[in-house]
């Protein structure tokens, strides 16, 4: 299992919020680069990166922040934020991310999130956000009648290379994993989940171990790291080793 680091992006700036929630936003550092890079000299095999305006706004408006850092850095990259349209995935592609998560759009127009996936095979996420087991859209800030398990489904049969499934009750909370939801969705669908939301302790990763066979093949933690609660070089030496041959010898003289 595959412990990922979350750098969310608002304003420029390396930000965690409560529950989705923009009033409560909490700013951890002014430069999300210098944050990326301690994350992976701790081991970080890959990174989180949302753009927490370009999910409100429906557009990228972090890009340039992005593009530093994919730029920076020799690891993985998974994007997501504010992408809506073949052209805003096409352009981050084309800059080097490994992966782009697909959210909003994945309600709003499945069809597209199927012609991207077939597109770009491999390259597409999707990230379902759950508010009481709906979907959540456009930064969290409205939820629809889709059943969180219902589109995870359908996005697996349009060829999602995986799910990130989040609770937003627990996100940002350091309440835990909701671990019921998450065993329901990994049972669901035969493609990988990557859970996120909650995560406040090493018990808490240790705790989706038990759900690895079924598909939970990653965890993405946020608040935890950056309080402290979660030491990332303990995390991964508890959950799995990493990939250090990714990173140059001489990354960090």
């Amino acid at each position: 299992m595959e412990v990922i680091p979350a750098i969310d992006i608002l304003e420029g700036k390396c930000v965690r919020l409560y529950q989705g929630d923009y009033e409560q936003s909490q700013v951890f550092n002014d430069d999300p680069l210098t944050v990326a890079r301690d994350w992976v000299s701790q081991g970080a095999t890959r990174l989180h990166l949302v753009d927490l305006d370009g999910a409100k706004e429906g557009k990228q408006v972090n890009l340039s922040t992005i593009s530093r850092i994919i730029e920076s850095l020799p690891i993985a990259v998974q994007v997501g934020g504010g992408l809506r349209d073949r052209t805003s995935v096409e352009q981050l592609l084309d800059l080097g991310v490994k992966q782009v998560i697909l959210g909003t759009v994945a309600v709003e127009n499945p069809a597209l999130v199927e012609e991207l996936c077939q597109a770009f095979p491999g390259k597409i996420i999707v990230g379902i956000d759950a508010r009481d087991g709906k979907v959540a859209v456009k930064g969290w800030l409205e939820t629809s009648s889709v059943e969180a398990t219902d589109l995870a489904g359908d996005m697996a049969l349009a060829g999602a290379a995986s799910i990130i499934y989040t609770d937003i009750h627990r996100d940002g909370t350091l309440a835990g994993p909701n671990l019921n939801a998450l065993r329901e969705l990994a049972h669901k669908i035969d493609i990988p989940v990557i859970a996120s939301g909650g995560i406040s302790s090493l018990t808490d990763l240790l705790s989706l171990l038990s759900l690895e066979p079924a598909g939970v093949t990653g965890v993405i933690v946020g608040r935890a790291l950056y309080t402290g609660n979660v030491n990332l070089r303990e995390a991964i030496k508890a959950i799995g080793p990493g990939r250090w041959q990714d990173v140059p010898d001489n990354f960090f003289v």
